[in-house]
């Protein structure tokens, strides 16, 4: 039998143990609901933004003492602010803990001052509920009318945050022929609908789809309805749409006509492939519905490869996961990447009129606002109307990705004589240099002969075609990879990455911006995570070592077809998201000087994805000049974000820069799944490699296949 010391001494390690969290996707909620950024709790906490998301992500725990003020923290959150009840995020034991345990710290009888009574707020845990935490959950049931019902069959479902208990069956539904539409997590719902005003009213009024705002001044995503083609077919519309240019139904069709018959009305874009039907907004709540008709190729192959081949099933699995990940699709890939900078940096937020004392609709620090802005004269085009009409001669900004190819002159006969052409891709190359990146907010202005300050975005004119380089490595200055013949107008990172190298810069002129920030940082840390976590789902994880990692990558595809849907998606959503702030005009009718829509917005911003490009460009160079100190190797061709090397072996694991200790070298290309880490793109023969750059053309953009189309403009 155990002795009292015994027992007593049991009992102390069990009150020294550490204090108990509640669970991460809660830290997260607690500290949404309070309205408070993860910056401000970072500051709080003396730690780093980066550490606060690792908290809410289950990746690491705080240590003593910082852990009892996280704790301290979340209990006051968890009284204030608590959960919606078992339909939202349950606090589980850990609210029943807390509770338990601030009375055993009072003593029978006597409640802790604040901590007990403000837990003794929280609502009350049924028991039912207590039993739901060991047991499937059961199917849900839509809130709708008894002619909707819900149907969930088995199915894998993809981890996801709290429920919000406005939208209980998902942001999207995936409409079959036969009424039946597929929701995330294998949920079924019947819908009545017979025509679009039906479907439109049923989405708002019945189904219960939609998400959650991503920032507190944001706006919560619309509903979604992907329409199949028996779907589509049974609403009246048209196998395929006859305008093939403009990509919308015609204004006479007769859905159209219903549909604003209703009153209900539709975007400048009309009734296409992604048709927004809506009304005007009833106080806070809105009234729209997105559709996606999947006949008219609203998923096109490119950014969803598979998909088209899915049943509703898969299809409502792959946009839900890309929906958890990133956002609701509202478009092509490249819009939705847009529209989440948005989304993530609302251009508004309340503010007090101190005249009246009223809130009223503000600027949100730190956004780009509400209105489109003139780009500086260097930094647009002729077509734009503000340079137009200034008769803009002084050249423009050329901030573009790598496409070079060596001069076959300059390659060696021990080049030549290896067997393999390698080519190595960086892993979403424009998402890393989003990373910390600092961009003007604010209008150009414009300085003559200023010195050069390498902290100030825009855009500078200054002659850097003094600069020798190794022929055997591209110009870092320029997208072809030749040297600058003289002045030129080049983008911050350009020029600071001459003065890096050593060189002295003379600036001519400079359009710079006085308001700055790091605008794209919640971009790129949603689409990070995005992009990490599902090459985790596909078997690429952080923790492989190098071979293990390359072993992966080789079979990630084979692994889920709708995660590999999802990952091309959530690429095409970085780099579409970057192009379409250069967005060009479209058609041939466009006259120089003649507004077009993208140029409206006020995220048209050359600017931004100049700086975006020009710092990718900087880093690929880095990156090649380390290679060749380290390795004695010279690549052959860059395309963007590939690089072809010749090599001595098909295995990249035989020629990239190692320590003796086995780590990779810093500085040089290392493999790895998260961005502006390397991964194996493709292997040929060294002398088809040759054979391409001899006919002028880039072996990189064919390495992974092999299959050279030598065609004009390549």
């Amino acid at each position: 039998m155990a002795s009292e010391e015994e027992l007593f001494a049991n009992i102390d390690a069990l009150l020294e143990e550490e204090p108990q969290l509640p669970p991460p996707a809660e830290r997260a909620r607690l500290r949404e609901a309070a309205g408070i950024t993860q910056a401000r709790l970072a500051t709080a906490l003396k730690s780093t933004v980066q550490t606060v998301k690792n908290y809410e992500n289950g990746r690491s725990e705080p240590k003593s003492p910082r852990l009892e003020a996280y704790q301290r923290l979340l209990r006051a959150w968890a009284a204030k602010y608590p959960a919606p009840g078992p339909e939202g995020f349950p606090l589980g034991r850990w609210a029943a803990d807390q509770k338990r345990d601030a009375q055993t710290e009072a003593g029978p009888g006597k409640p802790a001052p604040e901590r007990a009574a403000a837990l003794e707020q929280l609502p009350a845990r049924p028991a039912a509920a207590e039993q739901a935490e060991a047991a499937p959950e059961p199917p849900a049931r839509p809130v709708a009318r008894p002619a909707t019902s819900s149907r969930r069959p088995a199915a894998k479902k993809a981890a996801k945050p709290a429920v919000d208990p406005r939208f209980p069956n998902g942001p999207l539904a995936v409409l079959d022929g036969d009424g039946s539409a597929y929701g995330v997590d294998g949920i079924v719902l019947d819908c009545p609908a017979t025509t679009v005003v039906e479907l439109v009213e049923w989405a708002l009024r019945e189904a219960g789809l939609g998400a959650p705002k991503l920032h507190r001044h944001g706006k919560d995503s619309d509903p979604l309805i992907v329409l199949t083609a028996a779907a589509a077919a049974k609403l009246g519309l048209p196998e395929r749409l006859e305008d093939r240019r403009g990509l919308r139904l015609e204004e006479n069709h007769p859905v159209v006509k219903q549909v604003l018959k209703a009153k209900w009305q539709l975007t400048q874009r009309g009734f296409g492939p992604w048709a927004r039907i809506y009304r005007k907004a009833q106080g806070a709540q809105r009234q729209c519905v997105q559709l996606a008709v999947l006949p008219w190729d609203a998923l096109d192959t490119r950014s969803w490869p598979g998909v088209a081949d899915m049943d509703p099933a898969a299809i409502a699995q792959v946009l839900g996961l890309f929906a958890q990940r990133v956002a609701t699709p509202r478009g092509s890939t490249a819009v939705s990447g847009l529209e989440l900078m948005t989304a993530l940096r609302p251009p508004t937020r309340p503010v007090r009129d101190e005249e009246t004392g009223n809130w009223v609709s503000g600027h949100n620090p730190g956004s780009l606002g509400t209105e489109p802005m003139d780009p500086a004269p260097p930094e647009g085009q002729i077509e734009h109307p503000a340079v137009f009409k200034l008769g803009w001669k002084g050249g423009f900004l050329h901030e573009e990705a790598y496409q070079w190819v060596r001069d076959i002159d300059t390659l060696t006969y021990e080049e030549c004589s290896l067997p393999y052409a390698v080519g190595l891709d960086l892993n979403t190359a424009f998402l890393a240099s989003a990373a910390r990146l600092t961009v003007g907010l604010s209008a150009p202005d414009h300085f003559v002969a200023p010195k050069f300050n390498p902290k100030i975005p825009g855009s500078w004119l200054v002659d850097l075609s003094h600069i020798k380089l190794d022929p055997r490595l591209p110009s870092p200055f320029t997208p072809t990879g030749e040297r600058p013949t003289g002045p030129a107008w080049y983008q911050t990172h350009t020029v600071a990455y001459a003065q890096e190298l050593g060189h002295n810069v003379e600036i001519l002129e400079a359009y710079l911006r006085r308001e700055t920030g790091a605008y794209l940082d919640p971009w790129h840390d949603r689409l990070k995570t995005a992009y990490v976590d599902t090459l985790a789902d596909m078997g690429v994880t952080k923790d492989l070592t190098d071979p293990e990692f390359l072993a992966a990558m080789e079979r990630h595809k084979d692994v889920d077809p709708v995660l590999t849907a999802v990952l091309a998606a959530i690429k095409g959503a970085i780099k579409g998201g970057i192009g379409k702030l250069f967005e060009n005009p479209q058609g041939k009718g466009h006259k120089d000087g003649e507004p077009w829509p993208a140029m409206m917005r006020p995220t048209w911003r050359p600017d931004i994805r100049a700086a975006v490009i020009s710092k990718a460009r900087v880093n690929m160079h880095r990156k090649l000049a380390n290679m060749a100190k380290m390795t004695g190797m010279f690549p052959l061709a860059v395309l963007s974000d590939c690089v072809v090397y010749p090599a001595p072996s098909a295995n990249p694991l035989d020629f990239l820069p190692y320590s003796e200790s086995g780590k990779p070298q810093p500085g040089a290309f290392r493999l790895g799944p998260t961005p502006g880490l390397a991964k194996l793109e493709g292997v040929q023969d060294m002398a088809w490699a040759v054979d391409l750059m001899e006919k002028g053309f880039n072996p990189g953009r064919h390495i992974k296949g092999g299959d050279a189309v030598l065609n004009d403009g390549e």
